[in-house]
This record gives structure tokens, sequence and C-alpha cells, in this order.
């Protein structure tokens, strides 16, 4: 579907109108950053204004994910939450930039609701029908295309770097090879254990299934299985030169890479959680760690020791990500916590934002425009995409079944794995889209 089918499907965002001139100062519409400008058209600005150039010159090592959008970490981040933002408490939440209101208001939701007979291909109304007939709801993206193939959940997808290969590993004990050019499958890995996550950094490829951790050079085609993990492993992160494994068992095993021998060797354990490690980031020195039972740990990447416990959620911390100087974390509790540093040195829970469903996972990107975006799975199968730190809602994608991987690809590009098995892609458009 391309982006005016979107909007004829019934999406009233509009993000862009053309031929309504901007007055001299660019100024952005009020009302539209509210979602209720009716003015057709319009003398102000639909849309976000850029963003200042970047003037520190330096480009991410990694050509692909969320390392790409300097701000972002899942897997990485350039520096941790900054105890000087003294503006972070009364930001998030509301919009911003010229003419932004000072109370904060509520963002209007999407209402449009998918048909379930349309999914399943048989809905009788056809374009008669009062619901959406459409994978997606929003002006701003599109679906490329569906790779289909695996037989359960799809629990991790990597690009290697180096590779013209796309990776996705589920719980049907496979590892599928992508084609990027021709998005057809080019192999299957089967490894005999449901796989629980899966990353890339630089060529290697991680991949966690039970007791287990399968390494591979995309490079060289070397192979290497990292033992000591106890049950499954959830979660993986690269930090500070060694690879971090959340396990079922509550721990976290690092390992450090020696390039002499071109292994990894075990390096620690940390010990603290009471429960399986399901959540890992790492951003600046620190790595952070969500579990099943309800708590984010705090670890300095030196030390290994670990220097705080955040205890804000009342159910399993699903995901964590680092924005900027902040930290976000998400939870089967339906909410979406934002977290930043006091003048201590400690976190504190700066805003948090309700779902009306658990949430499952949570991704960084950055938009055609240059503007941060979070997407934040649920476990209703939706994914609802967010403008930060305003969480003024962008747009929503519709799934079968729970979307548990989601990862970011190069040239506006992003794809999502949902329980079915089915992975799909995704483009940003290059521009917002037109009413007439």
């Amino acid at each position: 579907m391309d982006v005016d089918s979107a909007a004829r499907d019934g999406n009233k965002r509009v993000f862009n109108r053309l031929g309504a001139a901007p007055d001299k100062n660019q100024k952005v519409c009020y009302h539209w950053r509210a979602g209720r400008c009716n003015r057709n058209p319009c003398p102000f600005l639909h849309r976000e204004l850029p963003p200042p150039q970047s003037i520190d010159g330096i480009s991410s090592k990694r050509p692909y994910g969320p390392a790409n959008d300097r701000s972002f970490s899942g897997p990485s981040m350039s520096r941790r939450p900054n105890p000087n933002m003294k503006w972070a408490s009364n930001t998030w939440g509301r919009n911003h930039g010229a003419g932004a209101p000072g109370p904060a208001r509520v963002p209007r939701k999407i209402q449009d609701k998918v048909c379930h007979y349309w999914m399943g291909g048989n809905c009788t109304f056809g374009d008669n029908c009062k619901y959406l007939h459409s994978w997606f709801l929003s002006d701003c993206f599109t679906l490329l295309t569906q790779l289909e193939g695996h037989q359960k959940v799809i629990s991790g997808i990597a690009l290697p770097s180096g590779s013209d290969k796309l990776y996705s590993g589920s719980k049907d004990q496979s590892v599928r090879v992508w084609d990027c050019q021709s998005g057809q499958c080019a192999g299957v890995i089967n490894l005999g254990g449901e796989i629980g996550c899966m990353i890339s950094e630089g060529p290697w490829l991680f991949v966690g299934i039970p007791n287990a951790v399968k390494v591979w050079n995309i490079q060289t085609a070397s192979e290497l299985s990292l033992s000591g993990p106890v049950g499954q492993v959830h979660a993986l992160v690269v930090g500070n030169e060694m690879l971090f494994a959340g396990t079922q068992d509550g721990n976290i095993l690092a390992w450090k890479f020696d390039a002499a021998s071109n292994s990894f060797q075990p390096a620690a354990s940390l010990r603290g959680h009471s429960l399986g490690v399901v959540a890992l980031v790492v951003g600046a020195n620190r790595l952070y760690s969500g579990s099943i039972d309800q708590t984010i740990r705090v670890w300095d990447l030196e030390s290994l020791q670990c220097i705080q416990t955040l205890t804000g959620h009342t159910s399993v911390v699903m995901s964590v990500l680092c924005w900027d100087q902040f930290l976000l974390s998400c939870s089967l509790d339906k909410t979406i916590k934002v977290w930043v540093a006091t003048e201590g040195g400690d976190l504190e829970v700066t805003y948090t934002h309700t779902e009306e469903h658990g949430v499952l996972t949570l991704c960084g990107m950055h938009d055609a425009q240059a503007k941060p975006v979070l997407l934040c799975s649920n476990n209703n199968n939706t994914v609802h995409l967010y403008d930060l730190p305003s969480f003024s809602e962008r747009g929503i994608i519709f799934s079968k079944e729970e979307v548990r991987a989601i990862q970011v690809g190069p040239g506006g590009l992003f794809f999502t794995g949902d329980g079915t098995g089915e992975l799909r892609v995704w483009q940003w458009a290059t521009e917002p889209a037109v009413v007439s």
C-alpha cells in the first residue's frame, strides 16, 4: 500500500500540505501539533522544522541499526543520563517547538481498528467494511514486503556489517538468511533449540539458545559455541569489548574477545536478579538489565558491579532503551517509564507513559525528517509509533500475533517479526503525504 492509499483508508493525520505557503518565520501550526487543524490551505507548516545539522562530524562504525541514530541505544548510546538536564521533568508528553503551549496535553490517539475477518482473508463486506483493511495506519511509512518461512514467533532480527543478507531467528529453532536484493530465503540454519534472541555487532552474529550462545563471523565463516548459560538466553548485548548474555536463571554472563585465538573467553558472571534477565542495553559506561523480577539493575562496565537497582515497575521489565541522556523501560504493567540521572548520579523516573495493554519491546530510530521516533510493541498485536519526547502518535502497525522483534535498517528501513513467523519490511516515506 502506498502512502496515498493509506490516507484514503482512514488516516486523519497529515504531516505536510504542499501549496500552503509558510510565513517568513517558518512557524509550525499550533493546531496541527494538537491534531485538530482543519484549515485548507493552512498558512503554517504541517511538519516539524528540521533539526540543526550535527557538527561533531563523527559517524557510527556500524552501518546498520539504532547505533546509526546516535541519540539511540538499543544496542548503543553516546552518553549516559545527564543530571544537568533541568528541563527533563517537564517536557515529556508535550508538543514542542515554536508556538507550543505551556500545559501538557494528552496526545490524540488513533481510534481506527483493523478488521480481523480481513486479517483471516474472509471479510464479506469488502470496501463497505467499517474497519480498516490494512496492516498499518499512517501516512509516514509504508509496507514494502512480507517474508514468510518461519513457523513460530520471530525472536531476533539482525543485519551484520559487510553482509548483503538479513538474518531472522525464531522459536522454530531456525535462523533464516534472506537476500536483501531479491527478498528470497537464501538459507536455513537449524540450531536444535528455540532461539531466544539474536544480535549482530560488526561481522559477528550472536544467537541465544538454551544453555549456549552460538556465534558466527560472517566474513570468515568461522563458528563458535559459548557454554555457561543456564536455561534460555533471553537477551544479548555488546559493550566495552565484551559480550553479555541475560539468562533464564537471572545471571548475566560476560565474555571477552581474544583476538590472538579469535575466540571469546569467559570474563564474569553478574549476579543480582532473582529471576530471568530478558532485556539488556549498554549506554556510555553502564549496562542496564531488565528482569522478570520487575527490576532494572545498573552495572558499571569497568568494575562489573551493580551500582543501582530501579524498582519503578510492577510487572516484568520487557525492554530497555537509551535515548540521548535518558533511559526508557517498558513492562507488562502497561507503562513506559523515562529515567534521568539526579544531581547525585542515581536514576529516577521523570515521566511515565501509560498504554492500554502490556508493552513487549521498544525500538528507537529517526524518520525521514531526522525526527526521533519510538516504536512500541504491545501485547494486543499492535506496534505504536510515537514522536519523542511528546509521545504524539505517528501511526499503528497491526499483526496477527504479537510483535516480539523490531530492528532498524539502512535508508529508512525497519523490520518487524511477529508470533506467526511473518517478517515484514517497512520504510519511512521520504516526503510526508499530501492532501489536496
